[in-house]
């Protein structure tokens, strides 16, 4: 079991939502966090209240990728933990009132949630490998890639968003096992209905509803129980090349 306690995080899409959780988690793990996000205001407020750094990056544009991690390295050091959060999820039919998914829409989904988070994890792999090995397995860094049960049993309306996250979820082994050799571990957690900014904004009861689709515990997830699987992940060298549900065992509904 590794301590990654002083080494430096890059945490994607952590100005809200499972991603800000996460850096929360790993700041209180001892780890010098930088944010990657586009929502410069609420990165740079939640960067300063857990002792970190912010870099205003877009995941899809390689480019600013590559100005961000560059940035956050020259700041705190080759970051050893990567966890890419940052995604959306717009809701379209394949067919609506005769027209055919918005293919903008489509292709905008896959490059924010795939591109990106390819993008993020191959970059930051990349200086990973110039970074000393540590411990005994010789480990040089973890990096964690959000996925989602939609990857699985996508609903009505979710085939941009399943698409990209059965991308995400069809990556990890590969990818795991591309870096096995350079002693950096690959996993994916594919987080069921979580309490995020994507459905804080549904009313109260509809909240409620989904929650208790949940077979137990019968609730929406907490954005610290997405954190402490990451934290988990980290600390487990055995934990590599894997998906992980984290739903309470839901199975969806196509509605």
């Amino acid at each position: 079991m590794h301590n990654w306690s002083g080494e430096a995080a890059i945490v994607t899409g952590g100005a809200s939502g499972l991603g800000a959780a996460t850096a929360v988690r790993l700041a209180e793990d001892g780890m010098r966090v930088t944010l990657f996000d586009l929502d410069a205001e609420r990165g740079k407020a939640h960067a300063a209240a857990i002792g970190g750094g912010f870099q205003k990056v877009d995941v899809s544009d390689a480019a600013s990728v590559a100005a961000g991690i560059r940035a956050a390295e020259e700041a705190q050091g080759i970051a050893r933990i990567v966890v890419n959060c940052a995604g959306i999820a717009p809701a379209a039919k394949t067919v609506s009132r005769g027209a055919s998914h918005d293919p903008e829409m489509f292709e905008r989904t896959i490059r924010i949630n795939l591109i990106g988070t390819f993008h993020c994890a191959s970059q930051a792999a990349a200086r990973m490998v110039e970074a000393d090995p540590m411990g005994e397995d010789g480990e040089r860094g973890v990096i964690v890639n959000t996925a989602s049960i939609a990857a699985y049993e996508g609903q009505v309306g979710q085939t941009a968003y399943s698409a990209s996250k059965g991308g995400v979820a069809g990556l990890t082994l590969p990818m795991a096992r591309d870096l096995a050799d350079k002693g950096i571990r690959v996993c994916a957690i594919a987080p069921g209905l979580f309490l995020t900014p994507m459905l804080e904004g549904l009313p109260e009861e509809v909240q409620t509803s989904l929650g208790a689709q949940v077979p137990f515990p019968s609730r929406l997830g907490k954005p610290s129980e997405f954190a402490d699987m990451v934290a988990q992940i980290a600390r487990n060298p055995m934990l590599n090349g894997e998906v992980i549900r984290l739903d309470g065992a839901i199975r969806l509904s196509p509605r």
